[in-house]
């Protein structure tokens, strides 16, 4: 019988807590390459606080605290309607959050979120976005027409499964009849489900979430878990719910016993295919991911971007709101004096710097090491050829992205962009092994996870980057996204624009919640817009 190569590797349940003790065993010395993340520093200095008083005053029309997506996106859309007078914060030196991006020598490549799919018919704003940034370029029989350029090369998708590479990421192969029934069930419940409209006319599903029908038979199955749900509806099926975990963990870093059964079918129902030329299922990547979206969100607010600051103080005047930022590289705090200020940062952040939006300790954050793995060559392997996205049954990581298959070149040199949400414990846990494991020991970690799948590869890795996201989504536990999410509520001049809002980290969601705010500001203040939010 062989090893579990789960416990070998460090990646699966409780081993993860030693993996580094095995690690340290292995030969050879692990690659370079840093470790690198989320400036912890500046965030202690957000929980310690003891800022310097402030010195100075600005006055502006609006102030963005956070530069994620939502923040960006509230920016565009102000800058977009010629609302001008705004300032955007933000604590790192990048603004992008888990959607920023690295380069090397080879190529430009994603340190989070990789891929955008397809915009739904209800994403309006979205859709706006995309057409003025020329992803969409025009519409045929009334359907969206997209840049081939930004639509994934094929092969989109492969899976690693009994010895070989298949195809798409469902088994199809020494299959049980069980198996083949529970998957053609599975795929018929969520077929049901994407087309299914409730009572108020809004679709079961809808992306942005909040599109979503109220129905309260299908907001009851928030309150269940996916596992749950699973069980009730008798599948059992092991491959079934390999599948399931896989994809609870690929959007929400959360193993699918801790996720909503709501969330766990919006992944499988949510989305449907609306684009010109059958393109609907298909996804917009680029070799930095998710990072061209946020050069086109940065590029009109240009230099009203402050990146490297810390807000760490909102609070109401009598005239709107005052923000104290910090400027570490000087030491000087600023009060910035705003008519009306948007909290586009992470609940958990949001409620120090301004009480008032409540208790968020529902809201728990998934961790997350993503590594970038510079190779002399592409990998290959038995069965169908390198696909975008490569994903191993044999693996508890999530597989690997190719930063450079858009390049549509089979030769030379790339990075493999290398996921795993640290799932199998509780985020503390998580969190802390992210910190304390040492570099060295992360990175024999990636490498034997990907000699796993391609032992060829030994000679050809040449460099092993790092990214540590601790808080890097929001999970979607049961009870969150329709109980706990609608409970965090500011009041004008204070308005909030983060995915947290939704239960669900996707590019989508926080670009609706940052159109919404910006919307909701420019009523305010009296600022000619077109409300698509």
């Amino acid at each position: 019988m062989k090893v579990d190569r789960r416990v070998v590797l460090g990646l699966g349940g409780a081993a993860i807590a030693s993996a580094g003790a095995t690690a340290a065993l292995m030969p050879p010395p692990p690659p370079p390459g840093a470790l690198r993340g989320a400036d912890l520093g500046r965030g202690h200095l957000l929980r310690r606080g003891n800022f310097p008083k402030p010195s100075r005053t600005e006055r502006i029309g609006v102030a963005i605290i956070g530069g994620g997506v939502a923040g960006l996106t509230a920016g565009w859309t102000l800058a977009e309607a010629g609302c001008d007078d705004f300032r955007l914060f933000e604590l790192e030196d990048a603004v992008g959050g888990n959607a920023r991006s690295g380069r090397n020598a080879v190529t430009a490549y994603p340190l989070g979120a990789h891929y955008l799919p397809l915009a739904n018919r209800e994403a309006v704003a979205l859709r706006h976005f995309l057409t003025r940034s020329g992803i969409i370029t025009g519409e045929r029989d009334g359907l969206p027409v997209y840049d081939p350029a930004h639509l994934c090369a094929d092969l989109q998708e492969r899976l690693f499964w009994r010895g070989r590479w298949q195809e798409g990421l469902v088994p199809r192969i020494g299959l049980g009849d069980r198996d083949r029934d529970d998957l053609a069930r599975f795929a018929a419940r969520m077929t049901d489900y994407s087309a299914m409209t409730g009572r108020d006319g809004r679709p079961a599903f809808a992306v942005p979430i909040a599109y979503s029908s109220a129905d309260p038979d299908l907001r009851a199955l928030d309150r269940l878990t996916f596992t749950d749900w699973l069980a009730a509806q008798g599948f059992a099926s092991q491959v079934l719910r390999a599948h399931v975990r896989y994809a609870m963990r690929d959007d929400y870093g959360t193993e699918p016993d801790h996720v909503s059964a709501w969330a766990g079918i919006h992944y499988f129902a949510g989305r449907r295919a609306f684009a010109a030329d059958d393109a609907g299922d298909n996804v917009l990547t680029w070799p930095e991911g998710n990072h061209r979206l946020v050069r086109a969100l940065a590029q009109p607010i240009g230099d009203r971007i402050t990146a490297g600051v810390v807000a760490h103080r909102v609070e109401r005047t009598g005239r709107g709101v005052s923000v104290d930022v910090y400027d570490p590289a000087t030491d000087i705090t600023t009060r910035v004096e705003a008519a009306t200020v948007i909290l586009a940062v992470p609940m958990f952040v949001a409620a120090r710097l301004c009480p008032e939006i409540g208790d968020v300790r529902q809201a728990s954050y998934a961790p997350w090491l993503v590594a970038n793995v510079t190779v002399d060559r592409l990998p290959g392997g038995e069965g169908v050829p390198i696909a975008w996205d490569n994903v191993s049954t044999t693996s508890d990581s999530l597989g690997y992205v190719v930063a450079t298959h858009q390049s549509r070149s089979a030769g030379g040199p790339s990075v493999l962009t290398w996921y795993l949400p640290l799932s199998t414990q509780s985020p503390a846990n998580a969190r802390r092994l992210l910190i304390e494991r040492p570099a060295d020991d992360w990175k024999r970690i990636v490498r034997d996870d990907l000699l796993a799948m391609h032992p060829e590869l030994a000679p050809d890795i040449r460099a092993i980057e790092l990214w540590r996201w601790g808080h890097a989504m929001v999970r979607p536990v049961p009870g969150y996204i329709w109980t706990t999410a609608p409970g965090f509520r500011v009041d004008p001049p204070l308005y909030l624009a983060h995915a947290d809002l939704s239960g669900a980290s996707l590019f989508e969601e926080a670009h609706y919640h940052g159109t919404r705010a910006a919307e909701q500001v420019m009523a305010q203040l009296g600022h000619p817009h077109v409300a698509l939010a």
